[in-house]
């Protein structure tokens, strides 16, 4: 898993296996806001420790830019440990490199491919 170099992630939790929530088709600021935070609420209820990840293919990738509306929103999710990431087919698509990502967005080679690990390690799957 590649990704940018403000964002470290872990491949899962101390505390086992996390919450992977997708997001995927084109998505408006407003769209992409309420699945940050989805995560942001899931992170509050959750035993503390466990790893949630937001996963961005599609379109939409183009809203985890520097210049989005939503940057402070992402900002916030990674203050909360939530990790945002983006697929790297779907960047390449949009024509988005890494270093175009507001800082803390990580990257994953093909979303499909690291949802489906997630879901073998054992990780909660949610679709917004």
């Amino acid at each position: 898993m590649a990704e940018n170099e403000d964002a470290p992630i872990a491949p899962w939790s101390s505390n086992g296996p996390g919450l992977l929530i997708h997001a995927a088709g084109p998505l408006e600021p407003d769209t992409l806001t309420g699945i940050l935070r989805s995560a942001a609420n899931a992170r509050a209820a959750l035993k503390s420790g466990a790893a949630i990840e937001v996963v961005v293919q599609g379109p939409g990738v183009r809203l985890l830019t520097e210049e989005s509306p939503v940057s402070g929103v992402i900002s916030h999710a990674r203050q909360l440990e939530v990790e945002v990431l983006a697929c790297g087919n779907s960047m390449r698509s949009v024509g988005l490199e890494a270093e175009n990502f507001a800082p803390g967005v990580g990257t994953v080679p093909a979303a499909v491919a690291h949802l489906a690990e997630r879901q073998w390690q054992g990780w909660a799957y949610v679709r917004l």
